[in-house]
């Protein structure tokens, strides 16, 4: 395996990892933005009033987004599996 295969191997994991990382975060994100923008109008400092919106949010995006998740990291692993067999047999 020479370096740019390593590099090659190191580059999709950050990609899939970003893919399987952007949607709870973006959508905690936009949540706590508009709970703080809320509060800060409103002046209620509740301290549930935080965190009840983003984990049902959270709960609702990972259920929805579950199946592209579990896809696209069944599809990583085939591809590392894939990867050790060639190395494997060369």
């Amino acid at each position: 395996m020479t370096e740019a295969d390593i590099a090659a191997v190191l580059r999709e994991t950050m990609l899939v990892l970003l893919r399987l990382a952007a949607p709870p975060l973006a959508a905690g994100l936009a949540v706590g933005l508009l709970v703080s923008v809320f509060q800060t109008l409103t002046q209620v400092n509740e301290a549930t009033l935080a965190y009840v919106p983003k984990l049902l949010t959270l709960l609702a995006v990972l259920m929805l987004s579950g199946s592209f998740m579990l896809a696209t990291l069944e599809g990583f692993t085939r591809m590392l599996f894939d990867r050790m067999v060639v190395l494997g047999g060369s």
